[in-house]
């Protein structure tokens, strides 16, 4: 997770812990994210018009050139051991991920449209078979749902955002014209180690990004493991 920065504490209070809480923090004990190694910038930078992300980010605390800072995040691979993604809305936009080496990939929802504010996800990759475990949580911590998605590979995903004005991918060659519809940005100050995904839902070449955006946990560059072991984290689900 983007926030985790080290190992929970074990001697929590005796309240019930809810589903959120528990994926939290068993995402915190086991590893924070799996780093995007050595994610440079796009070149060239897309022009973001307006200053409504640039509004947004500042709401958010981040120090962030919406213009210059722009991430070469196309395809990525992501944490095998759990990605949570914040949601920001309520927007019209669902995000979710696919297989970017397949020419017709099949679409794996992450995150719902119409959402408000503290609504996460959290994905967690498996092998034998292959997929992904996605759990869905509420702005109240409720668990909403889980749904397993198998052929899910990791190692090479892309993002996409779909919305009444279309789907739209990560990977610049799959929209209409080739036109860059999903940015990515560097999360800094308490969002370090985390990526920012804005989308613009309009027709044409620009626009201000600012339609619909999501929080990732994933790392552009290496980041330190923190580990426990599995005695201990099955205690949280006792």
């Amino acid at each position: 997770m983007g926030r985790a920065q080290a190992a929970l504490p074990l001697t929590a209070a005796r309240e019930p812990m809810t589903w959120r809480a528990r994926f939290v923090a068993m995402l915190a004990l086991v590893t924070l994210p799996a780093s995007l190694a050595h994610a440079g910038l796009r070149s060239p930078q897309v022009p973001v018009s307006g200053t409504a992300l640039a509004t947004f980010f500042a709401s958010q605390g981040q120090v962030i050139n919406v213009n210059a800072d722009q991430l070469d995040m196309q395809r990525m691979t992501w944490s095998a051991n759990g990605t949570q993604v914040d949601m920001f809305g309520p927007v019209a936009a669902t995000f979710g991920i696919y297989n970017a080496a397949l020419s017709a990939p099949p679409l794996y929802l992450v995150a719902p449209g119409q959402v408000t504010n503290g609504w996460i996800a959290v994905m967690s990759f498996r092998t034998a078979p292959v997929r992904v475990v996605v759990n869905l949580f509420d702005a109240s911590s409720s668990l909403v749902g889980t749904t397993t998605y198998l052929g899910a590979d990791r190692t090479d995903l892309g993002v996409y955002a779909s919305s009444a004005g279309g789907l739209f991918y990560s990977q610049d060659e799959r929209n209409p014209g080739g036109l860059p519809r999903i940015l990515a940005y560097a999360g800094t100050g308490v969002r370090a180690g985390s990526v920012w995904f804005v989308c613009e839902t309009s027709e044409g070449p620009g626009g201000d990004f600012a339609d619909a955006m999501w929080l990732a946990g994933v790392a552009p560059s290496p980041v330190p493991v923190v580990r426990t072991d599995w005695g201990r984290l099955k205690q949280l689900f006792r």
